[in-house]
């Protein structure tokens, strides 16, 4: 049975949906549970903010910068192969998160985990293209969104019972076993692909001059050092230059962003995700810190967001095809600004179903609006060939805005290095965040009312694109993927 062969009703078929499932749900339920367990975690390794700031974003550092150089490896030396080993690293770095000793090593883990991250993510979406038959292809990406939404559902819940119950280093360990069951399957019953035209050099100079320009100006925001943030400013600057010069066999080629609805779209994409990033590091510490709440009752507190999104994601997507991106992207961000603000009720005798909760459905039925919307509208705005290529970017720009969030956010609102142990303090502080968080949005339904000026996206979307958990990032395109990086 060869590329592009297997049926959804075939016993092949059904493995590599498990396979898939799996290690995406490994990074997704990653990405979900770890907030949760910050306070347990600054307690038991007796960290300050800046070490959780940076139990978040070394993770997300490392994927950031490495997801497209992830994808094109994939496709040069073997999609299942390259998805193995990420699943691999994934689960021995999350064994090395739940063993740290310290602060220091958990967070040169995270960092790790975010290698493996960058190499099974758009690893699971490009095996589902390369081996689905054309008739079953669309069945089998919404058969994964469906299961990668209910996995994100329920990150949270899982999260918060194992802090609560047998610690926050099971957080990390869950990965092992899941990776226990997903390498064999993959090993056994998936076929491995590749693209037998990818030749060249990768971009790897562009790839470490993006992490390092990211690493340093992080640093500068956690760690308020200034020459940091000059270093990364001009090592920015470096990797822009390189970008240039290698024009179309860069991992961010230039050209891509002639297009003026895919620029505008992704300035979209940093103010909302920002604004998701910086709000749901905060809001799990603030239920837990100040309003009392169990790891636990903080997971499953946070979870109406996200089931609005699972529920009613594909109508949006629907929507915004007959009405294009225009509305959506605008109303969207102001019902999620609306909701952040109303989380300014939630203090210490906050009632779950009177302020909590109204917030919450607010915030999801924001999300729900644009996510999909958004993620259509990128497919939409560059030439086919190019929507793998336009849809990894977009999934980075959104973990880069997560990442800068979650560093600059407690900086802005002055707070200072043992606060999180302080309700008073910490409370203080979330109410100067939040109207940031909400002022993040507007600026992003401004830009979008004053940018989109197309057409309704393609009626030919992804499946993905209507139905995913979309508060990280948005999915990788599994279509048509031009890989950046393998010169021409």
């Amino acid at each position: 049975m060869g590329e592009q062969d297997v049926r959804m009703a075939s016993r092949t078929g059904r493995w590599i949906l498990l396979t898939t499932v799996l290690g995406s749900g490994m990074a997704l339920l990653d990405s979900t549970v770890v907030n949760v367990a910050l306070p347990h975690i600054g307690e038991d390794l007796d960290a300050d903010l800046g070490a959780l700031q940076w139990t978040v974003n070394a993770y997300m550092l490392t994927l950031a910068g490495l997801i497209l150089l992830g994808g094109s490896l994939g496709d040069r030396y073997g999609r299942r192969r390259v998805f193995v080993i990420g699943v691999v690293w994934f689960a021995l770095a999350s064994l090395l998160c739940g063993l740290a000793p310290n602060a220091g090593v958990l967070i040169a883990a995270r960092a790790l985990q975010g290698v493996g991250g960058a190499l099974l993510t758009p690893g699971s979406l490009a095996l589902i293209q390369a081996s689905f038959h054309a008739d079953d292809r669309a069945k089998a990406v919404g058969l994964w969104s469906g299961f990668g939404g209910v996995g994100a559902a329920i990150g949270p819940f899982v999260g918060g019972w194992l802090v609560d119950g047998p610690g926050w280093r099971w957080v990390f360990f869950l990965n092992v076993p899941l990776a226990a069951l997903c390498v064999p399957v993959a090993l056994r019953h998936v076929p491995e692909s590749r693209d037998e035209t990818a030749r060249g050099r990768f971009d790897v100079l562009g790839a470490v001059l993006g992490a390092a320009a990211l690493g340093f100006v992080t640093y500068a925001l956690i760690g308020e050092a200034w020459w940091a943030g000059a270093a990364g400013l001009v090592i920015g600057a470096g990797f822009v230059a390189v970008e240039r010069r290698r024009r179309e066999s860069a991992m961010v080629p230039p050209s891509i962003f002639a297009s003026r609805t895919f620029t505008a779209v992704n300035l979209v994409t940093l103010c909302v995700y920002a604004a998701f990033g910086g709000f749901f590091f905060l809001a799990a510490l603030q239920l837990q810190v100040v309003s009392g709440y169990s790891a636990l009752g903080a997971g499953t507190a946070l979870l109406p967001t996200t089931v609005l999104m699972l529920l009613l994601s594909a109508k949006s997507g629907e929507l915004g095809e007959r009405i294009g991106p225009r509305i959506p992207l605008t109303v969207g961000p102001l019902l999620c600004a609306a909701g952040m603000l109303l989380m300014l009720r939630v203090g210490e005798d906050a009632s779950y179903v009177r302020d909590v909760l109204p917030a919450l459905l607010v915030l999801g039925l924001g999300m729900t609006a644009l996510v999909a919307p958004l993620t259509a509208t990128v497919l939409a705005s560059v030439d086919v060939s190019r929507a793998g290529l336009a849809s990894g970017i977009n999934n980075a720009a959104a973990r880069v805005a997560g990442l800068l969030a979650v560093a600059a956010l407690p900086l802005l609102a002055g707070m200072g290095p043992e606060s999180y142990r302080s309700a008073e303090e910490f409370g203080e502080t979330f109410r100067r965040a939040m109207p940031m968080c909400a002022g993040i949005l507007v600026v992003g339904a401004v830009l979008a009312w004053t940018t989109m000026r197309t057409p309704a996206a393609r009626a030919d979307c992804h499946p993905e694109c209507r139905v995913h958990c979309g508060v990280t990032s948005p999915p990788l395109d599994p279509g048509e993927r031009e890989r950046p990086g393998p010169a021409g």
